[in-house]
């Protein structure tokens, strides 16, 4: 017997489905992890050059005694894990486990020592489909171990930082359930920052000119009447560009604006002159189609697109890898195998005609400084089964699978089509007394990869024709009020998209640090933007008065390249360890000498405690906000905080209160009648 062993059962009965009959296969699941560091304590020897201490977790010990139960019957023990660090971990914890009778081991043996025993194997594949499966199995290897480490330096790095810290702030907040890590406590920097500058914003005042051009050409409707903006006055631009100091806190104008009334009225009493046609441009606008998924890009779009969250995105794509529907789902990589390229070509040649293929496979680099091993896009593993056939497919779909899945299909097979093609006319008016007006238009003359990904917004143009010298005469005038408006707030997709323009994590860890500063209530999400409390933003400012250099984006990003290195076999990881814990270990000493509790600011009632008539106070727990006695814990008076809106209910004319759905925590609006009354409503606005 040959015994394969997933992280999974999914991916396990997918594998079963594809080897069923093709030789003595028995694939079982590890359930997850079956070794990890332990919950309780630090589980790192800081005295001993950071040895872990791994232990395997009640909750999965008589799964391992079944799978080993299983490999000593076993022929051959192949390790098919997932193709990247982790699941090269994984299978090194599988393959240290099966070959060591004990139920603990305190320490990894040096690297160079761990060797795979002759039935004991390691195989990798990036997508579950029978020609994978047997192309992997028919070439095995030994568990990369410098994969093991990177992954390693990383679990210890982040054991280190997280099980120091988060008693420091329990101590210094009186909080027991905070925590810190090297990424989700910049990732909620950034959050707060963002909330800074809004607040530092000030709204400015300044307006835009329209004029209505009629060209004086026969033949022409109304219409074709050219309606351009002003843009400058003697060549000093109208222009709403603002700069943010971060050091002053301040925004300042770094371009003329009309920013008052009077002036606008000035401008429109000096516009009566002749105009004439100063320039045309015409050119031919060539745009390429978007290289397919990576992981963080597909978050992105699924949160921009489909209004997943970062975790959703995540579970949709695992169960469509499981089921050998997609490729590995993580992944920094943009390549595409030449087998799929081939595949693509032929199935847009035969669908859309050869009109649509370029002359030559379009292939991709990965630019991304976090990109690791050579994996594949995301993509179809066959291109032949789009969303629509998904009530033919054996595996049961609900809708957000099928809509993940046509992202991932348009995008994987629009990357092997011809570019879009585009006429783009830019048409210049001016005065004699220096005032010029502009107007820009643009026609598709061919629609390449838009063909496949649809246009999402109709902003085609066709402006009349015009030459250069031609007289025209201006008609109307409109004026128009405008305000500047502060940065937006992060939403999952643009923090996602910042983080990894940083360097910040890795795309796989997003999604899990997303929902871990929402559970520790750093941060809130209201209408789909990422909002950070008040303890979200005193357990940032605390880190960063004592701890400046981890919170440091730099830094973070820094890591992430020594983790490279080390996957690179180019460090070993305990040294990357020791420079960074040997300062740290300082920092936090002192911190916890010299650091004075947090007082968090309480909103204090206009009501008395119904037990000692002392002050109410409103104040954060594990799980929300509540109503307790000032005088806690000598009295311990506490109760619900319902959180009312400025609307009516529709329906009963109740108030509106603040909910938060049961599975997920999701902020919604309800009636305060429930359950006489069920309005419910997931934004503000949808309630009228």
């Amino acid at each position: 017997m040959q015994l394969i062993i997933v992280e999974s059962p999914t991916k396990a009965r997918t594998l079963t489905r594809f080897l069923s009959g093709k030789g003595d296969y028995r694939i079982e699941a590890t359930m997850g992890h079956i070794r990890d560091l332990p919950k309780a304590t630090l589980g790192v020897d800081l005295e001993h050059d950071f040895t872990p201490s791994y232990i395997i977790p009640k909750d999965r010990q008589k799964r391992v005694g079944e799978l080993k139960a299983l490999a000593a019957k076993s022929d051959r023990v192949i390790l098919a894990t997932d193709p990247d660090r982790e699941g090269e971990a994984i299978a090194w914890h599988a393959a240290s486990i099966l070959k060591d009778a004990s139920q603990k081991s305190k320490a990894r043996p040096p690297a160079r020592q761990v060797k795979s025993q002759k039935n004991l194997q390691r195989i990798v594949f990036h997508e579950i489909t029978e020609h994978a499966i047997q192309e992997a199995i028919g070439h095995p290897r030994e568990i990369d171990l410098k994969l093991v480490d990177a992954q390693q330096a990383r679990r210890v790095l982040d054991r280190l930082v997280g099980y120091t810290l988060s008693p420091l702030l329990w101590q210094k907040l009186s909080r027991r359930w905070l925590s810190a890590g090297r990424v989700q406590s910049v990732a909620v920097r950034l959050i707060v920052e963002r909330q800074r500058e809004i607040e530092k914003f000030f709204k400015q005042e300044f307006w835009t000119i329209e004029g209505e051009f009629q060209p004086n050409l026969t033949n022409l409707p109304n219409s074709s009447n050219l309606h351009a903006q002003l843009i400058s006055k003697d060549e000093v631009k109208y222009e709403k560009t603002l700069t943010y100091d971060l050091f002053d806190g301040k925004y300042t104008t770094t371009s003329s604006l009309i920013d008052d009334k009077t002036k606008v009225e000035r401008i429109m009493g000096d516009l009566q002159s002749p105009y004439t046609v100063s320039a045309v441009d015409k050119k031919e606008v060539r745009r390429a189609p978007p290289p397919p998924y990576t992981t963080s890009t597909l978050q992105q779009d699924a949160g921009r697109k489909l209004g997943f969250s970062t975790k959703r995105t995540m579970q949709l794509a695992q169960k469509l890898y499981e089921e050998g529907i997609i490729t590995y789902h993580r992944t920094d990589s943009v390549n595409l195998a030449e087998k799929f390229i081939s595949e693509a070509r032929d199935f847009i040649a035969i669908t859309y005609g050869d009109i649509y293929l370029p002359p030559s496979p379009r292939r991709y680099q990965t630019k991304s400084k976090l990109a690791q091993e050579a994996h594949e896009a995301i993509r179809p593993t066959d291109v032949r089964v789009q969303s629509t056939q998904f009530g033919q497919h054996s595996v049961d779909m609900n809708r957000d699978h099928i809509r993940l899945y046509d992202l991932i299909w348009k995008r994987a097979v629009a990357c092997q089509t011809k570019e879009a093609v585009f006429d783009s006319t830019t048409i210049r008016i001016g005065s004699d007394n220096g005032y010029l007006f502009e107007i820009q238009g643009s026609i598709i003359k061919f629609d390449g990869y838009l063909k496949i990904l649809g246009r999402e917004t109709n902003g085609e143009i066709e402006l009349p024709p015009v030459s250069v010298g031609q007289n025209v005469t201006l008609g109307a005038t409109t004026p128009t009020q405008h305000f500047t408006t502060p940065p937006a707030r992060y939403t999952e997709a643009t923090l996602v998209k910042a983080l990894e323009e940083e360097g910040i994590g890795r795309p796989s860890t997003y999604a899990p640090i997303i929902s871990t500063i929402q559970e520790r209530l750093y941060i809130e999400k209201e209408d789909k933007k990422l909002v950070p409390t008040e303890l979200g933003i005193a357990v940032t400012d605390f880190l960063i008065q004592y701890f400046p250099t981890i919170l440091k984006l730099p830094f973070t990003a820094h890591m992430e390249d020594e983790f490279d290195q080390i996957a690179a076999g180019k460090k070993e990881w305990q040294p990357v360890i020791r420079e960074f814990y040997t300062p740290f270990a300082v920092d936090l000493d002192q911190a916890y000498q010299i650091a004075e509790k947090v007082k968090m600011p309480v909103e204090i009632l206009d009501e008395k405690c119904p037990e000692c008539t002392n002050p109410l106070v409103v104040r954060t727990g594990r799980y929300g906000k509540f109503i307790a006695c000032s005088t806690f814990p000598a009295c311990k008076y506490s109760r619900q905080l319902v959180e009312k809106i400025d609307k009516k209910c529709p329906r009963c004319g109740g108030d509106i209160i603040i909910k938060k759905s049961r599975n997920r925590g999701k902020i919604f609006y309800g009636c305060s009648n429930y359950p006489t009354c069920t309005f419910a409503a997931w934004k503000k606005e949808d309630i009228k």
